[in-house]
């Protein structure tokens, strides 16, 4: 069933996707460049659940192989990955699935917040951006690049820029030739051109920055 997008909680879907990347290339000849080369994006989604949430937290500042190797080792201990299983797990049970001190804290502070109910992942959907992130914001290890990538990946909103993502900023760079010198706030300022749509705009970017370097992973 086609989402219902209002003013406040836009949406991107299988409905739409393609579309929305058109809208871009007709403002952007450099987006435009990169989907006559490289065809659309992939439509990168993740399931509104403590897993993926946990996925996000450990891939914050480290590869994506060694953030899914991590997840992988959760999943084999608990067999089914959720906030009642992984506060289950000791501090040597949780190293052994290469999770990191602070990330322990990280995750079971989540974990303990789902299961006292102070965040509700379902009527997250139903929020605005800017008190989703107000929510997530409280939680320990919960930056504003977990929850920009939370919004995008998971709630799939239309209009998020991932400002704290070098993957993102260094494709940028590239495709509009800018010098590596340039930044974050002129780049910030680049993106408000892509509005309502910067999220499509950064899966285009990711895609480009995919494709260009032939990398198989999503730079997270």
């Amino acid at each position: 069933m086609k989402k219902i997008l209002t003013p406040s909680i836009d949406t991107f879907n299988s409905d739409n996707y393609h579309q929305l990347c058109d809208s871009l290339g007709k403002k952007d000849k450099d987006l435009q460049s990169v989907i006559d080369r490289y065809g659309y994006p992939p439509m990168w989604m993740r399931p509104n659940s403590f897993e993926s949430l946990v996925h996000i937290i450990l891939e914050q500042q480290v590869s994506l192989a060694s953030a899914l190797a991590a997840l992988k080792k959760l999943q084999e201990k608990t067999i089914e990955l959720t906030p009642l299983t992984v506060l289950k797990l000791s501090d040597e049970e949780m190293r052994a699935c290469y999770v990191s001190r602070q990330k322990m804290v990280y995750i079971r502070g989540l974990a303990n917040a789902l299961e006292s109910k102070t965040i509700d992942l379902k009527k997250l959907e139903n929020l605005s951006n800017d008190l989703v992130r107000a929510k997530l914001i409280q939680l320990k290890g919960i930056g504003n690049w977990t929850i920009d990538v939370y919004l995008m990946f998971v709630l799939q909103r239309v209009d998020i820029f991932p400002i704290g993502d070098l993957a993102v900023i260094n494709a940028i760079k590239k495709l509009k030739l800018l010098p590596k010198s340039t930044d974050k706030e002129t780049i910030q300022g680049m993106s408000d051109n892509w509005q309502p749509y910067r999220t499509v705009a950064s899966m285009i970017l990711w895609h480009f920055y995919l494709s260009s370097s032939g990398s198989k992973m999503l730079p997270l």
